[in-house]
């Protein structure tokens, strides 16, 4: 998750009290929460309790008369790199000190009161699941009440996952965020103040291998089933006609495992798709459609003579990558904006191993960057537990006192409608090796905030690997 603090606003105190300059907490570009330097201060004591105050990073130290609007600057930027450095720190960044903290202070700057709700989730083919809720309620509790409401076995829970979406006016889904830990689910979707928005179901792992788990169970098996039949209509699945051809036969006698059996076999089974932005590959400024799925990330464009074309990207292959956010500079205007004007530019830059001894950057922008940056790290985390040995099932925790509220009447999943006779996406000609890119340049430098992922699952290869 990209943490940024862009601006400080004044504020008046309570009840007429003495103004105060507040801190405006950014998760991938959208306000998460608004705090105090002394909230912040209160947490950075709770974490030097636990932790001990070698593993924290530094924190800018309290003044004795009021900032000057120099200071406010610089105390911003020292906050920033402190929330920057807690939250991608293993242990500091999953603990439930700094989560609950976050949590709280979410709620607090919304102002939403504790109380029961009634929360709308989607799942992939646009059904609906309404459960009961408290506006509280962390991402955790929201998914095991879902799960509770379709009768989804605990031990499943933890291969699904909950996105924040945004829905377009032809019905698709632009993804925007997976809902995180540190965040109040109810909170999160209604602060945006838009019925675009809306939070599904989805699963979470990439390795289609995982599927077996969750097949063995009636619900996972509809969900799975669901999923695909929608990725197939929307497009996001790449099919030939015979392939469509094939895929319908086997929905139309409700061969559910068999059709899922064949869809892995199909390129781009279980990828996640984001909106057309810009790429240079294979040059400068160039359309394309980026795809993130199977370790790797998948650039389609379209070639005069609408030839589609596609170069494919394996994270084992990655050196490291970092997003950047920036703000342009007017045409013509030679000093720096000002802050929070203009819209900001986000990257996404990934250094990559194009043969034995080169390594380029490869750079694509778009607002979805940070989102493409977490299906990254994902499909790291998820190879690094495969290689030791280890299993992405998730070992649900009993919270003291913590009840798992089920419905008493589950809400079955729906069997999607029938594929359309035709196939929307065109056959895909052909594939553009990734050692063939040119014109490769390095990242723009002049980028306000920047996080930096080294990949542990990178490897290096020989040019007969290629």
């Amino acid at each position: 998750m990209h943490f940024s603090i862009p601006e400080t606003e004044s504020r008046s105190g309570d009840s007429g009290g003495s103004a105060y300059v507040a801190y405006n907490i950014h998760v991938n570009g959208v306000l998460h929460c608004r705090v105090r330097y002394s909230q912040l201060l209160g947490l950075h004591e709770q974490l030097r309790k636990e932790y001990g105050a070698n593993v924290l990073p530094a924190f800018p130290p309290k003044k004795l008369f009021s900032l000057t609007p120099a200071e406010v600057e610089q105390r911003r930027e020292q906050l920033e790199k402190y929330m920057q450095a807690v939250r991608q720190d293993p242990l500091l960044g999953s603990s439930e000190t700094f989560n609950s903290f976050l949590r709280r202070a979410q709620q607090e700057t919304q102002q939403v009161p504790t109380e029961e709700v009634s929360l709308e989730v989607l799942l992939s083919n646009g059904q609906k699941v309404l459960v009961n809720v408290l506006t509280s309620d962390q991402t955790e509790d929201v998914l095991e009440a879902v799960a509770a409401k379709l009768d989804l076995p605990d031990d499943l829970i933890g291969y699904f996952s909950l996105f924040l979406v945004r829905e377009k006016e032809d019905g698709a889904f632009s993804f925007v965020r997976k809902l995180q830990e540190f965040e109040l689910p109810y909170v999160s979707v209604t602060s945006l103040r838009s019925q675009e928005y809306k939070i599904v179901l989805r699963k979470s792992y990439w390795d289609s291998a995982y599927d077996d788990d969750v097949m063995e169970n009636r619900v996972g098996l509809n969900l799975l089933y669901a999923q695909t039949v929608s990725d197939i209509e929307r497009g996001w699945i790449l099919v030939t006609k015979e392939q469509h051809r094939q895929l319908k036969s086997l929905q139309e006698k409700v061969s559910k495992k068999e059709f899922l059996r064949l869809a892995q076999t199909l390129r781009h089974y279980g990828y996640l798709r984001f909106d057309a932005c810009v790429a240079d590959f294979p040059e400068k400024d160039c359309p394309v459609v980026v795809s993130a799925g199977n370790s790797e990330l998948s650039l389609q464009l379209r070639l005069p003579g609408q030839q589609l074309r596609e170069g494919s990207f394996r994270v084992t292959r990655m050196r490291c990558w970092r997003v950047t956010s920036s703000v342009p500079l007017p045409s013509g205007s030679t000093s720096s904006p000002g802050r929070g004007r203009g819209e900001v530019r986000l990257e996404l830059a990934f250094e990559y191993l194009m043969s034995k001894d080169r390594l380029q950057w490869v750079t694509i922008t778009s607002p979805q960057a940070i989102m493409m940056s977490i299906c990254l790290q994902s499909m790291v985390d998820e190879l690094m537990v495969k290689k030791s040995g280890g299993s992405i099932r998730k070992m649900l925790r009993r919270r003291v006192g913590g009840t798992l509220r089920r419905s008493d009447s589950q809400q079955a999943v729906k069997s999607p409608p029938l594929l359309i006779s035709d196939p929307t996406l065109p056959l895909l000609q052909s594939k553009l090796s990734a050692v063939s890119l040119r014109g490769i340049g390095s990242p723009s430098t002049d980028a306000s905030a920047s996080d930096v992922h080294g990949n542990f699952a990178f490897e290096g290869i020989g040019d007969e690997d290629l």
